[in-house]
């Protein structure tokens, strides 16, 4: 709860985390009881009670509008009961509920089921009794379950600010004793009754015109578990379309009004939209772009309005744009309770004292680990409010709205579409959602505690409300704001359900009603499993083995690891991949074990990045005859989409090291700089020239370091800096990298930090961009890379026989390309020249073969030394290089 003069709402978000844990009861068996809550009551039938299964005998249910003092076993004056019968769970309820399919049910008693209802606007508690009629056991219920199928009616409902000249605001509280609105204005706070309608459980005010622009706060006097008694807490909107400095409370708008939209906001157009198999995304963090960028002022700097002019950073994007980059994936923008949102309010390290310590020091991540929590930097993943944009990128959070939609305008106008980074499956705390329906909207452990195992509170989006505010928020960035994609943050977390949910109500917007095509909005997401849904534990998971079929892609983590080498979360970084030396430039780390198990690694990674290629087809047939889906990974198949476009493309993002940090780990320290830069630039083209979704992080192709540093998520401006300008270099080396995350890998990084032939120059740079602006011109020209189909990959697309440490990819693009017959790829990861046959076309040579006119042009003199012998029918490729060869029709 929060009252009017108790501060922003994130102060009080960080006051509350030490009562996320289930508040303290008075010593005894009843009161340790009521600390949980182990029976869960799954719909207005039936609740199921964990326990003996041959004890099923004397339970009930006892409830009270306020708290229930149980005193051996007697209910206090004034409760009710209702009584439970012994039953078995349907088959339709045991797949509803996977994790309470094998524990002891109860059917509510016929005569008692009309006072369900009552019940639930209180507190309540299930009791067993023993043959004597003691009190055997007593616990908590979580009514997450009944509530959804009492008011199924609220999926329905329009929740939030509506209307257009006389503004509505509707809340679903079902199991609110009162709701009020309370409105601020100039003459203070006034509170207005809500109105109840008791089939759906939403509580709704309809007002004048002269509400619009108002602040508000919903007064939710209910019963709450974490306080043991009915409280009335105020809270904002859950569906709020803005708010004010630092989610203190919502704002009532109406996107549509002029003063919210930038000029020309109604008439821009979105570049056209392209196919999600042939999306190329970039990803960056909205502060990065700008931050460290000197053609931007200073007050500009790390905020949306930078995006509007014409800076280093956006000529970048325009030639990223042109050179193939079809998305901008902007890290966090909706609310979120890490960053003081008002300039005043932060406090910035000293980037004088952090440039004068040497690039080893320990000192540089001490400074900032003193600001981290009140500077202007974190990624985001903590959110306050889903579908209000994050106002500490604002200029003024008070214009938060029109400045987001300025920054997706510019976005556009220089021929990129916009994604935005959502994290429905957790929020920062409880503070937003819980006080409204307390124990609903986030997921309960089996004995009523706080599942945190996404690092924060997760929320349920397997609970039918839940679910609806994912999907209507979702439809808000996309009608209000033209997102032209959404990523969804551990989507494994999520229900399949609820991910089809969503793109069934994208695919329903249309131009001529909503301003947008909601068919060419891209979806894809993390699809881990892990935590308490892992497994399918709770519901069948939207992770990397259930999208086959949905056209919802996943991260391929097959392809990241073969090609960097290793995994994330290795003791030693310096396990050594495919495109990190594995082939033929050993580290000598004992880590990489002796020749025969690095061969058979890489034998073991290459076919992994061949199913990466193929956009991770599950049916795909590799030259071993082994289907992608027999082919293990991590005790998962390494094949598992149905469709090229159902898979990301990627060697690295936010997470982790960088690549070019990656391979500071893992190539030999004596590797020279160009030859750390031809290697970045193959370990890119794994994934540029795959087929399927295209995922970069933003300065990959320009060398960007973190100074080694792994979860930069808080670690300021200094490590996470972007730099546009090579004469500033690419960030490495400007010391170690904070402890939290890093210190067991600082051995390892202090020697590599102080040695100056590890930061590239000028030259170097520019030679990573170039590189990888080439591979996005092939991929971007030529459809080899982009066939569509998993039936046309089948087809087409082959690996010819090649040696260790070379890949070949062949492309028949007879009918497809009028150009080419034909489009061969050889990846050359050994430090040595390679030749390789090129296959027979009917038994014939193929006298016509060229490398690609953009490497012939190339910037590149190593790869203009690529040819192709037509007596003996084999190319030559230099030393860790990728050279593409075309066949004239």
């Amino acid at each position: 709860m929060f009252t009017e003069g108790a501060g922003s709402l994130r102060n009080i978000i960080r006051r509350r985390d030490d009562a996320e844990a289930p508040q303290e009861r008075p010593a005894g068996r009843d009161g340790e009881c009521l600390r949980e809550a182990r029976a869960h009551w799954i719909d207005r039938d039936t609740v199921v009670w964990p326990g003996d299964p041959n004890s099923q005998e004397g339970a009930f249910l006892v409830f009270h509008p306020g708290d229930v003092p149980l005193r051996h076993g007697e209910q206090e004056c004034g409760s009710g009961l209702i009584r439970l019968l012994p039953c078995r769970l349907t088959a339709q309820q045991r797949v509803r509920w996977p994790h309470l399919a094998g524990h002891p049910a109860f059917q509510v008693d016929p005569a008692d089921i009309d006072l369900v209802h009552e019940a639930l606007r209180g507190q309540v508690v299930a009791v067993r009794r023993d043959a004597e009629g003691g009190v055997a056991a007593v616990t908590g219920v979580q009514i997450a379950g009944v509530l959804d199928d009492l008011y199924a009616g609220a999926a329905d409902a329009v929740l939030g600010p509506s209307g257009r000249m006389f503004p509505k605001l509707s809340v679903w509280a079902p199991t609110a004793r009162k709701v009020e609105l309370a409105l601020y204005g100039p003459g203070g706070r006034r509170v207005h009754r809500m109105k109840r309608d008791d089939e759906t459980g939403v509580w709704s005010v309809h007002g004048p015109p002269a509400w619009w622009g108002l602040e508000y706060t919903y007064l939710v006097t209910v019963y709450s578990p974490e306080a043991g008694a009915v409280v009335t807490n105020e809270v904002t909107d859950p569906y709020s379309v803005d708010v004010t400095a630092d989610g203190r409370r919502s704002r009532l708008v109406h996107l549509s009004r002029a003063a919210l939209k930038p000029p020309g906001w109604d008439r821009h157009a979105a570049p056209p939209p392209v196919p999600q198999h042939q999306a190329v995304v970039y990803e960056l963090h909205v502060r990065d772009f700008s931050a460290s960028d000197p053609t931007v002022p200073e007050e500009l700097r790390g905020t949306y309005a930078a995006f509007t002019l014409d800076s280093a950073g956006m000529r970048e994007l325009r030639r990223l744009a042109a050179d193939g980059v079809t998305h901008v994936h902007l890290l966090p923008v909706f609310d979120f309770a890490t960053v003081p949102e008002r300039r005043a309010d932060r406090t910035e390290p000293p980037a004088g004292e952090l440039a004068a310590l040497p690039p080893d020091s320990e000192r540089q991540q001490e400074i900032i680990a003193r600001t981290a929590a009140v500077d202007s930097y974190n990624w985001g993943y903590d959110p306050l409010h889903y579908t209000a944009p994050e106002g500490s990128y604002a200029t003024d959070p008070d214009n938060r709205v029109r400045e987001f939609r300025a920054m997706v305008a510019a976005l556009h106008k220089a021929g990129l579409r916009v994604v935005m980074d959502v994290v429905y499956n957790h929020t920062y705390s409880t503070a937003v959602l819980d006080p409204v329906v307390p124990g609903y909207y986030h997921r309960r452990l089996d004995d009523g505690s706080l599942a945190t195992s996404t690092c924060c509170a997760n929320t349920a989006p397997e609970h039918m409300m839940m679910g609806k505010l994912i999907v209507d928020s979702v439809v808000t960035w996309a009608r209000q704001y033209r997102v032209d994609g959404f990523r969804f943050d551990l989507m494994g977390h999520h229900p399949l359900s609820n991910m089809l949910a969503v793109r069934r109500a994208l695919d329903a917007l249309t131009p001529e009603t909503d301003g947008v095509d909601g068919r060419s909005i891209i979806l894809y997401g993390e699809g881990w499993s892990f935590g308490e849904v892992a497994g399918d534990a709770r519901f069948l998971q939207a992770s990397q083995a259930h999208m086959a079929g949905t056209g919802i892609a996943t991260f391929n983590d097959r392809l990241r690891d073969a090609v960097r080498g290793g995994a994330p979360f290795d003791a030693d970084p310096r396990v050594q991949g495919y495109g990190s030396g594995l082939a033929g430039a050993p580290n000598g780390a004992p880590v990489n074990g002796g020749p025969e198990q690095q061969r058979e690694r890489l034998a073991a990674y290459a076919d992994l990045i061949r199913i990466g290629l193929t956009g991770g087809l599950a049916d795909y047939v590799l030259p071993s005859g082994r289907a992608a889906r027999d082919i293990w990974y991590n005790g998962m198949p390494a094949g598992y989409a149905a469709e090229p476009g159902e898979a990301v493309a990627y060697v690295d993002a936010h997470d982790n090291e960088t690549l070019y940090d990656a391979l500071a780990y893992k190539l030999p320290q004596q590797t020279p700089m160009a030859d750390r830069v031809r290697m970045q630039v193959l370990a890119l083209a794994m994934a540029v020239l795959a087929q399927g979704m295209v995922f970069v992080h933003a300065g990959s192709e320009r060398l960007r370091s973190k100074s080694l540093d792994r979860n930069s998520y808080d670690s300021g401006d200094w490590f996470n800096r972007l730099l546009w300008d090579c004469a500033q270099g690419n960030n490495f080396g400007v010391g170690l990298p904070p402890r939290r995350d890093n210190e067991a890998r600082w051995p390892y990084a202090r020697p590599l930090l102080a040695d100056p032939a590890l930061r590239p120059g000028c030259a170097e740079i520019r030679a990573a961009r170039a590189g990888f602006g080439e591979l996005l011109r092939i991929r971007w020209s030529t459809p080899a890379f982009s066939l569509g189909s998993a039936e046309e990959v089948r087809r087409r697309l082959t690996f010819p026989a090649s040696a260790d440490g070379v890949i070949a990819m062949h492309v028949d693009t007879s009918g497809l390309d009028e150009r080419w017959r034909s489009v061969t790829v050889v990846f050359n990861a050994t430090p040595w020249t390679q030749t390789q046959a090129m296959p027979p076309s009917a038994g014939q040579a193929r006298p016509g073969v060229r490398l690609h006119p953009v490497q012939a042009n190339s910037a590149d003199p190593v790869v203009r030394q690529s040819s192709y012998d037509p007596a003996t029918g084999t190319l030559t490729v230099p030393a860790r290089t990728v050279a593409v060869f075309v066949e004239p029709a």
